[in-house]
């Protein structure tokens, strides 16, 4: 939300980063005619803005406009709800409501992450060499073997948890 309205007050006609004086006409200081939908966005943290929602109104807007000034007794639920859209572009509930845009993050995520696992699977199938051969479980037994039969670390390492008289590993 913050982005949206930093981004309409850069963009906006008045100048980077002003906001465009407004006569009584509706038009701005810099002779620009104003859209009827105004670039101001009520947020929750930011709920009355300056200007309305809408600026430019047709004969039946305007009318009510005109009944709105008299008692508001007199006006229907329909008609204070009109003006209530004139001034505002959404109610709280609508700009509280949860959004579905976490569904779409996740779905790029995990594209994402789908594309790098075929990625990684590539690469191990096609670009990275084979194992070596001393990777093998053949391999390790024999460097395992050869070990103990050295007595590597007899203390505190490998070849003191083995029973050299049994041949197994102590328990």
């Amino acid at each position: 939300m913050l982005p949206r309205a930093a981004w309409s007050l850069v963009l906006r006609k008045g100048g980077g980063g002003r906001r465009g004086m407004h006569s009584s006409e509706g038009t701005t200081r810099g002779g620009g005619k104003m859209s009827p939908y105004t670039n101001c966005y009520a947020q929750r943290y930011y709920p009355m803005p300056e200007e309305p929602f809408c600026t430019e109104l047709n004969a039946e807007e305007q009318a009510l406009k005109e009944k709105e000034k008299g008692s508001w007794t007199q006006l229907t639920h329909a008609e204070k709800v009109a003006l209530y859209r004139l001034q505002f572009n959404e109610t709280f509930a609508e700009m509280n409501r949860r959004s579905n845009e976490w569904k779409t993050v996740m779905g790029c995520v995990f594209f994402f992450i789908g594309f790098a696992a075929l990625v990684i699977w590539w690469q191990r199938v096609y670009v990275f060499p084979p194992k070596p051969i001393t990777l093998t479980d053949e391999r390790k037994a024999q460097q395992l073997q050869r070990m103990l039969d050295m007595k590597v670390n007899p203390v505190q390492g490998l070849a003191s948890r083995w029973d050299y008289e049994k041949k197994q590993w102590k328990k």
